[in-house]
């Protein structure tokens, strides 16, 4: 019998590779919990590319509330930090810690994330979020590099095909002032 797996899905196009690689081995379910994507427009747009994919494919997702509040208050301090920097680890955490509460709550065996396959994401910040709250929820974590392999390519190119659009900065608001601030120089 296959394995559980609860995976923490950034976005739509980030998340077919992942599940390609995945699926053979584990019984999957998607979760979708990502307070930081800003504006709610923006987050819309990505959940519903997600579901789009979720749909075609008939992927289990789950569709937590989405309650930026709390995720702010959690950055207090850390708004000023570049991408890459002290912020993004917390957010990971942030997130990944609402993913190992459900999937304890809902008898899950493993959690891992999409997050990896991102290029602009640092994996080792990923991971060792993901496997500290291994710990602290005693549920296994799957530490992935996604990105190997050409894993975001790939993921790119079939979101293309199927029609499904991908974003143009990491989701929080700060990220996209960034962006922005890189775009006018």
């Amino acid at each position: 019998m296959k394995k559980k797996l609860l995976v923490h899905v950034c976005c739509g196009p980030c998340s077919l590779h992942v599940w390609q690689k995945l699926q053979a081995d584990f019984k999957l379910s998607g979760f979708y919990y990502n307070p930081n994507i800003q504006p709610f427009r923006e987050f819309e747009f990505r959940r519903l590319e997600l579901a789009k994919i979720a749909e075609k494919f008939a992927w289990p997702m789950i569709w937590p509330a989405h309650d930026m509040r709390e995720w702010f208050a959690a950055m207090r301090g850390l708004e000023r930090e570049p991408e890459r920097g002290r912020r993004c680890p917390v957010c990971f955490r942030f997130r990944l810690e609402k993913t190992f509460s459900y999937a304890r709550e809902h008898g899950f065996d493993c959690v891992a994330s999409t997050l990896s396959i991102s290029p602009y994401k640092v994996t080792a910040q990923i991971n060792s979020q993901g496997m500290a709250l291994s710990k602290k929820f005693g549920i296994a974590f799957l530490p992935e590099n996604f990105k190997k392999n050409d894993g975001f390519l790939n993921s790119r190119r079939q979101a293309q095909a199927l029609g499904v659009k991908h974003q143009e900065y990491c989701g929080c608001v700060y990220s996209k002032v960034e962006r922005l601030l890189r775009l006018r120089k």
